[in-house]
């Protein structure tokens, strides 16, 4: 299986090669054509040579007529190609009769993905929401695509807060405590738990007094430790299905699991010759990375009070997924602060023969959601806004948008539906690396580069269907208007789409591709009857149309980890 653009690229690369070998097509789309070459002007510099005289001897040895109707030089050597309807025709047909909609499947490979990454004993803030939905689309898009995908949602559950938050437990009696956390409050009882700390001192001794029997391995602290982790996974649950994402319990693997690998690992850099001591405390020192005086800036694997710190639990998480989970690659869809860590963790495990040609780590970073002040998202209070609480206001938004739109159809479903979409949809059309605005009349707006356009599209061309005679079908697609040519080719591009968004890990991509389909597709349904069509093959070849542009529009909001309403 094919895709056009490859297959154009599998006609141009031998006639650029003539010419000066692996020379690069450059093959674009255009508003002017299908699409546009545009390597003849850089091969004619080289060369020495007119472009326009290069471009028309790359025309000359090119065999195109199966797949394109019309090639033109333009300008300074521009090589414009339109795509013949039987070519179109033919693509579509794959598309039809394929589950995957024509998209190839990319090479076999294991892929971890680490992403979400919220904290025991703390409510998910809307901070987390990129991570979140940027990972989870990811997920959906490489497994489409044919990988093995590896979920790691990679909770802080370790570390010296413990030790205050199972005497907090402890202090609250152990089955009030569960009770209220149960009921999804976990900011408050992290926040009670550090005001006592910092306000008793008595409490502070009993705390850390916990921390080394914790770490020790004392089996009363680790059943409450388990109850704390418990209660919190549990929340996070209920998050994760609010919003529609795949994650699940035995996904959750947090910095607690990594706590028995540590020694090895730096024993094992040790053994390397890596660890440099510098004030107690073993570090290494990657190349290239210095601190703001241009000193050697150095990874701290292990503290100098003895203790374990990020690296190291970030070091042997790495070990962990390439030794036995087997990764081929690992994504870290966590934000763009923590850059410089990240590079830093990879540099090091590289010089430990962790990382290497056959298996790489990449950080997928993204930027930060603000408030309409273009500050920090948080509430009036000044506190972070709970994710929870985001999901339900939009769930309310939605609502009242569908009533006064007399919706009656599943209203509580599809306004959650409808929500969803739309916050989703806000986040993920966002380049990721790129802050954004986080304003509810954007979010759920209904009109416009918003999910909810996107899910009404879909529910429009349903519509279509359950309003069709009985014995009134899809049937062969014949390409006589534009407007149906133009849906034609957005049609198609969709393996480009997807092709597009994982090479560059961005959602976004997609985003942009359905909505653009979702326009001509409502130009499509204005400028061409469908039920109404002039005659039964017109009928049946636009019924063909609608029922690709309906699943093509699944399938891609489904990759995003968006529903798809078959009513609004």
């Amino acid at each position: 299986m094919s895709t056009l653009v490859a297959r154009l690229l599998n006609r141009l690369q031998p006639a650029f090669d003539a010419l000066e070998v692996g020379a690069d097509p450059v093959l674009r789309t255009s508003d002017r054509a299908d699409f546009q070459v545009n390597g003849a002007m850089a091969l004619g510099k080289r060369l020495g040579r007119n472009p326009r005289d290069v471009a028309q001897e790359i025309v000359d040895r090119l065999e195109l007529s199966d797949l394109v109707s019309d090639v033109e030089i333009a300008g300074p050597g521009f090589i414009n190609l339109m795509l013949s309807n039987e070519a179109l025709v033919a693509q579509l047909e794959i598309m039809g009769s394929d589950q995957s909609l024509g998209v190839p499947a990319g090479p076999a490979a294991t892929v971890v993905v680490d992403y979400s990454a919220p904290n025991v004993a703390k409510e998910m803030h809307v901070g987390h929401l990129r991570s979140t939905v940027i990972g989870d689309s990811l997920c959906r898009l490489l497994e489409f695509t044919g990988s093995t995908v590896i979920r790691r949602n990679h909770v802080g559950d370790w570390g010296t807060p413990f030790g205050m938050l199972i005497e907090h437990l402890l202090d609250l009696g152990e089955e009030n405590a569960v009770e209220g956390l149960s009921m999804g409050d976990l900011n408050t009882f992290y926040t009670e738990a550090r005001a006592k700390f910092d306000a008793d001192d008595s409490f502070k001794e009993r705390s850390r007094n916990r921390v080394v029997a914790l770490q020790g391995g004392d089996e009363e602290s680790l059943r409450l430790w388990r109850v704390l982790v418990g209660e919190s996974v549990r929340y996070f649950d209920a998050v994760y299905r609010d919003l529609g994402v795949l994650l699940e319990d035995y996904d959750v693997v947090g910095e607690s699991h990594y706590n028995p690998l540590l020694d090895a690992v730096v024993r094992d850099l040790d053994a390397e010759g890596l660890i440099v001591e510098s004030g107690g405390a073993a570090c290494v020192f990657p190349p290239g990375f210095t601190n703001r005086e241009g000193e050697p800036l150095p990874l701290i694997v292990r503290k100098s009070d003895e203790g374990y710190g990020y690296a190291a639990t970030d070091l042997a998480a790495i070990r962990d997924r390439v030794d036995t989970l087997g990764a081929d690659r690992i994504l870290y869809v966590v934000g763009a602060p923590q850059a410089q860590h990240l590079e830093m963790c990879f540099a090091v495990a590289a010089m430990a023969g962790w990382l290497g040609e056959e298996t790489e780590a990449i950080h997928v970073a993204f930027g930060s959601v603000l408030g309409s002040d273009r500050k920090m998202f948080k509430t009036r209070e000044g506190g972070t806004v709970k994710l929870k609480n985001l999901l339900d206001e939009g769930v309310e938004r939605a609502r009242q948008a569908l009533i006064e739109r007399d919706a009656d159809e599943d209203l509580e479903i599809i306004a959650r539906q409808l929500a969803m979409g739309a916050i989703k949809f806000a986040d993920l059309s966002t380049d990721r690396q790129r802050d954004y605005v986080f304003d509810w009349d954007r979010m759920l707006a209904f009109e416009g580069a918003t999910g909810p356009y996107l899910q009404y599209a879909h529910a429009r061309i349903c519509s279509i269907f359950r309003r069709a005679d009985e014995g009134v079908e899809a049937g062969p697609i014949a390409l006589d208007e534009p407007a149906e040519r133009a849906l034609a080719r957005h049609l198609v591009a969709l393996p480009d789409a997807i092709d597009a968004t994982l090479e560059s890990y961005s959602p976004s991509k997609l985003c942009s591709y359905l909505f653009e389909l979702a326009q001509s597709f409502t130009t499509f349904y204005e400028h061409c009857p469908v039920l109404r069509a002039p005659d039964d093959a017109t009928r049946a070849s636009r019924l063909s149309l609608c029922e690709l542009s309906a699943t093509t529009l699944r399938v891609g909001l489904d990759l995003l980890g968006i529903e798809a309403p078959e009513r609004m």
